[in-house]
């Protein structure tokens, strides 16, 4: 292999059988949850990085179940996103994430940014209630439950919820164990179409775990529950700041 051919293939490891596809990548089906919960401001501000802010005391708890995703697969994610400012914008930012397929993992880390860790997420349809649980190494971690398609929602509105920008922190290391790469990265969602969603009675348990810590953001009051299904596709986005061009001590 000469080296031109190297750069022409050196988009993902390993370069003789790549992880993913290149972007973009199409989700159809793409069924979610998101539990939107009251928490403690202090945990918050000291988990959002600068130059973001906090919009509210609010946290948005996740669970996706994604049966037909281009180059990745079927698999099921859940998470933590928290809605965020960027000089007068609003958005959302991805505290954390857990799946439980590695082409998803691999992707969403190198790529963008996302802060994917495996795990054992399920989101199923229970009787009369949608039931999302979080298992990391056979440890409960998470437990969510809505009614069962309760009460519509404006399409229309949802969409435009889903028009916001998402925030990544994407950091990768380099070979002496330093950031190679930290940065602010912005994302958008393209070509959406909703084919579903509604509000209803929702419920969010999260307990403590070393190395899945989604209970720092403590549920004090639950705000509201949606259930969606959408079409969507993420392809790439942009760097709105690097960590390693500013001063050490700047804010």
């Amino acid at each position: 292999m000469t080296e031109n051919e190297v750069r022409d293939c050196a988009y993902a490891m390993p370069i003789s059988s790549p992880a993913y596809p290149r972007f973009p990548f199409r989700f159809v089906d793409r069924e979610t949850i998101i539990i939107t919960y009251r928490t403690d401001p202090d945990a918050l501000a000291r988990i959002v990085p600068a130059p973001l802010r906090p919009a509210a005391p609010l946290v948005k708890y996740e669970f996706i179940g994604m049966p037909d995703s281009s180059g990745l697969g079927s698999y099921t994610e859940t998470g933590q996103v928290i809605p965020v400012e960027h000089n007068g914008e609003s958005g959302g930012f991805t505290h954390a994430m857990y799946l439980d397929n590695e082409a998803g993992i691999a992707s969403g880390r190198e790529l963008l940014g996302f802060p994917k860790v495996l795990a054992q997420p399920k989101l199923e349809i229970r009787n009369d209630a949608l039931v999302g649980t979080l298992d990391y190494n056979g440890v409960r971690v998470a437990t969510a439950t809505m009614a069962y398609k309760y009460a519509p929602l404006d399409h229309g509105t949802v969409k435009d919820t889903l028009a916001a920008p998402g925030f990544l922190l994407k950091i990768l290391p380099h070979v002496d164990g330093s950031a190679r790469v930290c940065e602010l990265v912005k994302y958008y969602v393209t070509d959406v179409t909703v084919k579903g969603a509604w509000t209803g009675p929702g419920s969010l348990e999260l307990h403590p775990h070393c190395f899945a810590p989604v209970a720092k953001l403590p549920v004090l009051e639950v705000i509201s529950a949606i259930h969606m299904v959408v079409d969507l596709t993420i392809g790439g986005g942009e760097v709105i700041h690097d960590y390693l061009r500013i001063p050490s001590n700047a804010s």
